[in-house]
Parts: structure tokens; C-alpha cells; sequence
């Protein structure tokens, strides 16, 4: 069998799964849920984009590297 097809979803499975939210949360709670849902995916988007800039490296690794000892 193939992957894909196992997890397809037809419109009648959205629409089953769409009355179920309804019926379990509430008209009103969905929105507030979709609303925290979002603004988690923005903050990592932001922290993925600021770990990928050049000058965000780890700073205190260089700290490290002066406290050798010398004898």
C-alpha cells in the first residue's frame, strides 16, 4: 500500500473532524485556538531566522577559550 494514499483525506473526513472540534470546544474557543496556534508558528519562524544570521553565534564559547592556564 502506499503512504500517501493511507493518509489522504476527503472532504467527508475534513467535514467529520471540523463537527468534532465544533462539538468539542465550542463556536467561540476555536478562533482563540487557532490564534495561539499561529502566533507559535510565527515565534519559530523568528527563532529559526535569528539562529540562521551570520553574527548569532554561540558568543560564550569564545569567553571559554581565554580561561586556559598557562604553566
Amino acid at each position: 500500500m502506499n503512504t500517501l494514499t493511507i493518509l489522504a483525506l476527503s472532504w467527508q473526513h475534513i467535514l467529520i473532524v471540523a463537527i468534532l472540534l465544533v462539538l468539542l470546544f465550542g463556536g467561540k474557543k476555536i478562533p482563540e485556538l487557532m490564534r495561539g496556534v499561529g502566533s507559535g508558528i510565527k515565534e519559530f519562524k523568528d527563532a529559526v531566522k535569528e539562529e540562521d544570521k551570520p553574527g548569532s553565534e554561540n558568543k560564550t564559547n569564545t569567553s571559554n577559550d581565554n580561561t586556559t592556564s598557562s604553566n
